[in-house]
């Protein structure tokens, strides 16, 4: 099998002979839907190649095609009647440069507009009766003449806006004066979307589809352009973009076939791609997650190729949307929020998704305003998870994937220089291969451990622990991490289970779980208990109480886990309790001491 990695072009996919998931049925609801549509999609969702679709589906200077690209899919055996129909012009503002000063920004834009048009110029030179005229500072010249030029021939046009918030995105985090003066009063962006607002008024656009990530910069944009109707969450799309389990287990099926692997491989496989890649939810109704598509095709790839999962499950294309929870964090109540999503107890609720708020919304608004929680669902950064008794929605991360960019967050935060980092890295190393937690204890005791004791992240004491132990040692290379891990009838608090295809390194699996105990519980002092040796804290009654039942509780996940991994299974378990935020106390048991 070919998979598309890195290629989002509908023709090639199609002609060159790639793996292709159909969703062209929705081609026919899509024209029924409306003539101005508005699909959200977090980054590297397959946004791009459902426009390149549209795209080869109604250009009308491609119907000498339609059969070798249509014929053997869903909208081939019963096509519409506006099948090359258009002439079909496509802009993409993930090409506008952000990173100049706002004039070289403006220029940028006209460049890419008038860089399209010179491009459909060229595509429909046959069919078009006159050159198109071009402004070098003003792209619109360009669009008008396009489409005078299509209507002369007796088309409309349709035009496609792929990524429309993305440089605006750039602007929005870091410029805000210059973002400002981009969506607001007579700002290019919101000239640009008004003239597509006129055009598509009976002056010669029949049809806009436009993709983006969030509706803030169309909220902005505000009366600019208000007329698409966003389908981002009707149920006839929900899986527009992205990949269905099944559609999943049916490539690995085929690759199992290819590679001459047994059923047990095709599982093993799956089971993989569910923790790291599943979840995705973009509907009210509770059903399926979906898969990011292009995470999918980075492992069905490596996979192809090697027989293995890749090492790095995180692709590197998609680590910077860490940048994105960076911004929301410095929001007002921003920390809070980040902090609730890594709560399993308490996670982050919202009485619906918002779908029109401003920059000025997130800097405005009161804490229990849903528009952060829905900026971040935009983002991929949480899904909807379900809704409680009242109906309202629940959100959460949908990943192992994602999790690591809350965890990169955390890490940064609480061992932000390069020595903290290495002393953690060679402690955590220390555990991974032999299962020994001091040196880990006294990296964390170090100071590290009270930073997360503060009213950003409204915690409970023992989530705040495991957060702590979560962060230091955090190995997707090594492990399947993660928190609150189902065991049979319960909860480990937090497991790390090394990788099948990493069992033949020098890497032990490991299961935590955690206490805590406040110091007015114990009737210490922060002072006493740092003077105070191992020894006897662990005396203590309360101490000891709280070890016994930790180790009760790992004694019983230990069996599910046994019974789930066999022989492969080398646990070290260990019953961490911490005593305030200023000392821990452990006990560890081996497997030959289980």
């Amino acid at each position: 099998m070919k998979f598309p990695y890195g290629t989002a072009d509908f023709h090639a996919i199609r002609c060159e002979g790639y793996y292709y998931a159909d969703r062209t049925d929705r081609i026919r609801v899509l024209e029924e839907a409306g003539k101005q549509l508005l699909f959200l999609r977090p980054r590297r969702f397959g946004k791009t190649a459902w426009l390149t679709t549209l795209e080869n589906y109604y250009d009308l200077a491609r119907v000498a095609e339609f059969d070798a690209l249509f014929g053997s899919v869903a909208i081939g055996q019963d096509p519409t009647a506006r099948r090359n129909h258009y002439f079909v012009l496509r802009w993409d503002f993930s090409m506008v440069d952000a990173s100049g000063s706002l004039a070289e920004i403006r220029q940028a834009l006209h460049n890419h507009l008038n860089a399209q048009v010179a491009d459909f110029g060229v595509r429909y030179a046959d069919r078009l009766g006159s050159e198109l005229r071009y402004h070098p500072s003003d792209g619109l010249v360009a669009l008008r003449a396009a489409i005078s030029a299509a209507r002369a021939q007796g088309h409309d046009l349709y035009l496609l806006i792929d990524e429309y918030d993305n440089f605006a995105n750039e602007l929005m985090h870091g410029r805000r004066t210059d973002y400002d003066a981009l969506v607001s009063g007579e700002g290019l962006l919101k000239t640009l979307f008004k003239a597509v607002k006129s055009l598509a008024s009976g002056q010669g656009i029949d049809r806009v589809f436009i993709t983006g990530v969030s509706p803030v910069v169309l909220a902005d944009i505000s009366s600019g352009y208000n007329v698409s109707e966003d389908i981002s969450l009707d149920s006839r799309f929900i899986d527009l973009c992205g990949f269905t389990e099944a559609e999943i287990a049916a490539v690995l099926d085929q690759l199992a076939a290819e590679q001459r692997r047994d059923q047990a491989w095709s599982a093993r496989m799956l089971e993989t791609l569910r923790t790291w890649y599943n979840g995705y939810r973009f509907g009210y109704e509770p059903g399926p997650g979906l898969y990011n598509p292009t995470l999918a095709l980075y492992f069905f790839k490596h996979l192809a190729n090697t027989g293995q999962p890749p090492r790095e499950m995180l692709d590197s294309n998609l680590a910077m949307d860490r940048n994105r929870i960076d911004f929301v964090a410095r929001q007002p109540h921003g920390a809070e929020l980040i902090g609730a999503a890594l709560d399993p107890e308490h996670p982050p609720v919202i009485a619906s998704l918002a779908h029109r708020f401003g920059v000025e919304d997130l800097r405005r608004a009161p804490k229990d305003a849903p528009y952060l929680g829905s900026l971040l669902y935009f983002l991929g950064a949480l899904t909807l998870k379900d809704q409680d008794a009242m109906g309202r929605l629940v959100l959460g991360i949908p990943n192992l994937v994602i999790r690591k960019l809350y965890v990169e967050k955390f890490r940064d935060q609480l061992f932000p220089t390069y020595p903290e980092r290495e002393d953690l890295r060679a402690a955590a190393e220390r555990l991974y291969s032999s299962g020994e937690l001091a040196p880990l204890v006294e990296v964390l005791e170090a100071n590290h451990l009270r930073v997360f004791d503060n009213r950003d992240y409204r915690w409970s004491n023992e989530l705040t622990l495991k957060t702590v132990f979560l962060v230091a040692l955090f190995a997707d290379i090594f492990y399947v991490m993660d928190s609150e891990t189902a065991i049979a009838r319960g909860h480990a608090d937090l497991s790390l289970i090394v990788r099948e295809e990493m069992r033949r390194f020098a890497l032990l699996d490991q299961l935590f779980e955690f206490k805590y105990l406040s110091l007015q519980a114990l009737g210490q002092t922060a002072q006493t208990l740092r003077a105070s040796s191992r020894e006897t804290l662990s005396a203590l009654p309360q101490v000891a109480a709280c070890l016994d039942e930790a180790e009760a509780q790992l004694a019983r996940h230990r069996q599910g886990l046994e019974q789930a991994y066999g022989e492969r299974l080398q646990l070290h378990t260990h019953a961490v309790v911490a005593l305030g935020f200023e000392r821990l106390l452990w006990r560890s048991t081996s497997p030959g001491r289980a």
